[in-house]
């Protein structure tokens, strides 16, 4: 049997605290998710960080793990003498088995050194996915398919590893870094126990136009000189589509224009709102008569918009 680093695999330390074991996986299974990364071999090693964590997630099978001591990397070893009579569920060949369906036979044991009851119904296990979606499916909800291809125990409680689709719903409304349980959607219970639960740490990809915090959406106004000083009606995108915005006369460039409900909206009826911030674009290209309009009132205006240089200079 080959051994297999997995605090090594994670990026943490063997005292690693639960918390950061799962702080580890989290970020890994965001950067290496087949659906969504771009990095080389991303499939083997979301597979490899994946099993590490069905491990070390776990007490029992943590403490099992590391009474096998440390080794290299891939290196061919054997468990201690004693490691089955404590650990395993029966009479184990440590001949061409992989560790992971090795750790993946003791789920379900309840305490060291006692033998569970091979009529006893065992609950499927819980997985957890990194799903990334765009601002427009998670303003509108979407469905994704993940692959699944995890251990999964049959009646005698070994782990096979079973090719495995899994089609689920993304509610409309959901935030980056929000964390969504899907019932019954983990691994097969056996002998009649409960289906395991599906966790899902969303992603949402970065927008062209709008900023996401929480359900607020927040996108750049820009507004020619004129609009912001005499105000104007503009047609304004929002994630539903356009809309007109009423700019008010005298707007300040860095203003927030607020669109109540138009931001994220979730199934209950909590929404957030949309923030117009308000930026002053400056033509670059005028003709003659242009130029002569703004050197017209550049020479009647009063208007001072340093003057409080001055203010805060004078003694």
């Amino acid at each position: 049997m080959k051994y297999k680093d997995y605090y090594a695999i994670l990026g943490v330390a063997k005292d690693a605290s639960a918390d950061d074991i799962k702080k580890a996986y989290r970020k890994l299974a965001r950067k290496f998710h087949p659906d969504v990364s771009k990095e080389k071999d991303a499939e083997a090693k979301f597979k490899a960080m994946a099993e590490a964590y069905e491990t070390l997630k776990d007490p029992e099978k943590r403490a099992a793990y590391d009474q096998l001591g440390s080794h290299a990397q891939g290196q061919e070893f054997r468990p201690p003498p004693d490691w089955e009579q404590h650990f395993a569920r029966g009479p184990t060949s440590f001949d061409d088995v992989d560790l992971a369906d090795l750790f993946a036979g003791l789920g379900g044991s309840r305490g060291f050194g006692r033998r569970a009851d091979p009529k006893a119904p065992i609950a499927g296990h819980d997985y957890e996915a990194a799903v990334r979606v765009t601002l427009e499916q998670a303003f509108h909800g979407t469905e994704v398919q993940l692959d699944l291809s995890v251990p999964e125990y049959d009646e005698n409680g070994v782990a096979h590893r079973v090719p495995r689709m899994v089609t689920v719903r993304i509610p409309r409304g959901v935030t980056d870094g929000q964390k969504l349980r899907v019932r019954g959607k983990g691994g097969h219970g056996v002998r009649g126990g409960r289906a395991g639960d599906l966790y899902l740490d969303i992603a949402v990809s970065p927008h062209r136009l709008f900023r996401a915090d929480g359900l607020d959406l927040f996108v750049d106004l820009p507004l020619a000189p004129w609009e912001a000083v005499l105000g104007a009606s503009i047609e304004m995108p929002t994630p539903a589509g356009p809309v007109q915005l009423k700019v008010p006369a005298g707007t300040r460039a860095g203003q927030q224009l607020r669109l109540a409900g138009r931001g994220l909206a979730r199934p209950d009826g909590s929404a957030g709102n949309l923030f117009a911030i308000v930026q002053i674009a400056v033509p670059t290209v005028l003709d003659d008569a242009q130029r002569a309009l703004f050197r017209q009132l550049a020479e009647s205006t009063t208007f001072n918009p340093r003057a409080h240089f001055e203010r805060e200079a004078a003694p």
